[in-house]
């Protein structure tokens, strides 16, 4: 088992922190975010310690601070040359890591949703994927990118959820108007969308769409669906959003 340290803790480090506790890892955090990492201290036992103290705790270091902050607390720490580093942070660029983490080079820069604790989360992993393969495999997918470029691009797709969350929301709160009942409407709803992606052959590019068209046939309401999304701009919407997320991520 590994000694694991993060530095911040709040809602995205949480959900690791929990899994790689289960795995048996040795973990201790920063008290950025108080409530939280306390909480992490009687749920999973981790130890708690002030920045440096979690860099001499640990081999393998995870970087969870929000990007306005990252600078300004990493540049006073010193680093080792065989410590482990994971980035969590969008927007902090690999150069600026590098400097910020020097002598340590071993870096792998991702950003996971909260779900990474039950499993199924995709990890985008420019740098040392194999890292997090063993950190966070089999239970979560580890997909390498070849450039921080692409990094930035998986990042605008995990952007895309909450804007998917929204379009949902409207929709169950369309369906509970209709039916006066908000609760039943937001559980179908979200287990309709779970249900048939939990189902959907996922392992090759062209599913998306051919699961679209297999639903979206001539004169079915779910063709009706599609064609009045891409009438009325969602997709140029979409497609808007996330050259202007990954333009900010780039900047």
């Amino acid at each position: 088992m590994s000694r694991i340290g993060f530095i911040g803790t709040g809602h995205i480090a949480a959900p690791m922190v929990r899994f790689l506790a289960r795995k048996g890892h040795q973990i201790t955090v920063t008290e950025r975010n108080a409530q939280v990492s306390a909480a992490l201290a009687r749920e999973v036992g981790v130890h708690v310690a002030d920045a440096q103290g979690v860099l001499d705790a640990a081999d393998i270091v995870f970087l969870c601070l929000r990007p306005p902050v990252a600078e300004s607390v990493l540049a006073p720490l010193t680093f080792r040359p065989d410590h482990r580093i994971v980035s969590v942070m969008a927007s902090n660029p690999e150069p600026l890591l590098r400097t910020l983490c020097a002598p340590a080079t071993d870096l792998v820069q991702t950003v996971p949703l909260g779900f990474v604790e039950a499993g199924g989360c995709p990890l985008a992993a420019y740098g040392n994927d194999r890292l997090l393969a063993e950190l966070f495999g089999p239970e979560n997918p580890v997909i390498k990118v070849g450039s921080e470029s692409a990094l930035n691009a998986h990042f605008a797709i995990c952007a895309m959820v909450p804007g998917l969350l929204d379009l949902m929301a409207t929709g169950a709160g369309w369906l509970g108007d209709k039916t006066g009942d908000p609760t039943g409407a937001e559980v179908f709803t979200t287990q309709l969308v779970a249900g048939f992606l939990a189902a959907m052959d996922k392992g090759r590019a062209g599913r998306l769409a051919e699961e679209r068209d297999a639903l979206g046939t001539e004169g079915t309401l779910s063709l009706q669906m599609v064609e009045t999304l891409r009438r009325e701009g969602a997709h140029d919407a979409l497609r808007t959003a996330l050259k202007s997320i990954e333009k900010r991520l780039e900047e």
